[in-house]
């Protein structure tokens, strides 16, 4: 598959690195001459300018991708670029941080394919959402990180607090969420955990089995 990555932050370069492990065609499209620069010595496609132009985008190849991935810390230059990318067809993914408000979120999520906030998804999780992956899906995404399935019980510590909110150990995530027999999907800022929610939690294979303790209030890992 062919993709266009607006930003080469910590969001964007991680994401890029993984479509790239996985064989697929990619080009970045970064504004920063230092970004650029490091995507460039990573082996990189990329296109210098701005993702609000669309003669930026064309240079990327937008006509013919698969789908754009507006990763970069500015609001409305991600909206911009998936605009332009849906204006072509593409999918588009767009990121927005995890502070906006649920109608802003709603606001945006009528126009885009995916809305992420990777301060919690997690580049792995983005990178699902790009290829319109299914969040029930569980597997390994990268040889660092494992994902996994969790029944909150009604003891549980999170019970109550925001999803995006829920502290995990180390580089852990939440990353999708549903109600007792609902499918899961990313979830709102301002949705809160209730006892028999699912989540999908991405982390460490090392860290798995604690996680899971503390989300279960176990008192020994399973």
């Amino acid at each position: 598959m062919k993709f266009v990555i607006a930003g080469f932050g910590r969001v964007g370069m991680r994401v890029a690195r993984i479509l790239d492990s996985e064989g697929h065609d990619l080009t970045v499209v970064e504004n920063d001459p230092e970004k650029v620069e490091r995507a460039r010595t990573e082996g990189f496609t990329v296109v210098e300018g701005d993702a609000t132009e669309e003669s930026i985008l064309a240079e990327a190849g937008i006509a013919d991708a698969d789908a754009i991935a507006a990763l970069t810390g500015d609001l409305n230059t991600n909206f911009s670029a998936c605009m332009l990318g849906k204006h072509h067809g593409l999918r588009t993914v767009l990121r927005i941080d995890e502070d906006y408000r649920q109608e802003i979120f709603e606001k945006y999520a009528e126009d885009v394919d995916e809305i992420v906030y990777p301060e919690r998804l997690g580049a792995a999780g983005a990178k699902t959402a790009l290829m319109g992956g299914d969040f029930n899906v569980l597997a390994d995404l990268t040889e660092e990180l494992s994902v996994a399935s969790v029944e909150i019980p009604a003891g549980s510590p999170v019970v109550g607090e925001r999803v995006v909110e829920v502290d995990l150990r180390g580089e852990a995530r939440i990353y999708a969420h549903g109600r007792r027999n609902e499918p899961m999907e990313i979830p709102l800022p301002q949705t809160r955990i209730e006892a028999g929610d699912m989540v999908a939690l991405m982390a460490a294979p090392d860290d798995l089995p604690e996680i899971r303790t503390f989300l279960r209030d176990d008192e020994a890992p399973a």
